[in-house]
């Protein structure tokens, strides 16, 4: 069994023991235990099939566990669902955005305040502008989502995650498919979404856009966490470099 704690004193946001996901004799979590505390950014990286998508939807609700717990601020969430987790500020982002196209990207980013966020009216209207403002897609905001190019489309998809005001935002490889400036322009905007205060944990390959935002690092292999610290000494850990670096970060970024 894998157990893994955050640093520091701060008080746990998130935390999972002992969790497992299994689909007959496969496991594709298999006992990892993990703990993000209140302001933290937290990088998660590994091969293909490490698990590392299977832990967010395991962390957000989409998914129920075979064994282990998960527990938000002390509380047991075990028997809600992505919905109910998104009521206690635990949001998640997919890797592949599916907006509703035939709606614009207000329109997409209301439901979200209304539908997740439990915001109606202008409250609702309120919180929607200001994550339009702060993703930077006011230029865009009446046009319909199924227009969108793919930075706009992963703006989209964060920009509805912000709409419910989460405490924890869970992002799936955001970065995949961008350029390096498309990817540098979505980093800006994680940075500013941390300043804010809301903790992040975040899947992705492109390794040297992850470490502009992660202050630690979690690698996964085999269901397991293997490696979890800060940025440098995960990177240089002979048990990461030989189960995913291979030859070297950047060369695999």
């Amino acid at each position: 069994m894998t157990e893994v704690s955050g640093h520091g004193a701060v008080a746990p946001l998130i935390e999972a023991r002992g969790i497992v996901v299994a689909y007959g004799a496969l496991r594709v979590l298999d006992g990892v235990g993990l703990v993000v505390r209140e302001g933290e950014a937290v990088g998660v990286v590994g091969p293909n099939g490490a698990g590392k998508t299977t832990l967010l939807a395991a962390l957000s609700g989409s998914l129920r566990l075979s064994a282990g717990t998960v527990r938000v601020r002390g509380r047991d969430v075990g028997r809600l669902d992505a919905a109910g987790r998104c009521a206690l500020g635990v949001v998640r982002t997919h890797q592949v955005p599916r907006p509703f196209g035939g709606m614009t990207v207000l329109e997409n980013v209301l439901t979200a305040a209304m539908h997740g966020g439990g915001l109606r009216g202008a409250a609702a209207g309120e919180r929607s502008l200001e994550a339009i403002a702060l993703c930077g897609m006011r230029a865009v905001a009446n046009r319909r989502a199924e227009s969108l190019g793919l930075l706009d489309r992963k703006r989209l998809e964060l920009t509805r995650a912000l709409a419910t005001d989460p405490a924890l935002l869970l992002l799936d490889e955001i970065g995949g498919g961008l350029t390096d400036g498309e990817a540098a322009e979505l980093v800006g905007t994680i940075r500013t979404i941390r300043a804010r205060g809301i903790t992040i944990v975040w899947i992705e390959h492109i390794v040297h856009v992850l470490v502009q935002v992660a202050e630690r690092l979690v690698c996964m292999d085999g269901g397991r966490i293997i490696a979890d610290g800060p940025p440098d000494a995960v990177l240089s850990d002979a048990v990461v470099i030989d189960a995913y670096l291979g030859a070297g970060v950047h060369e695999r970024a």
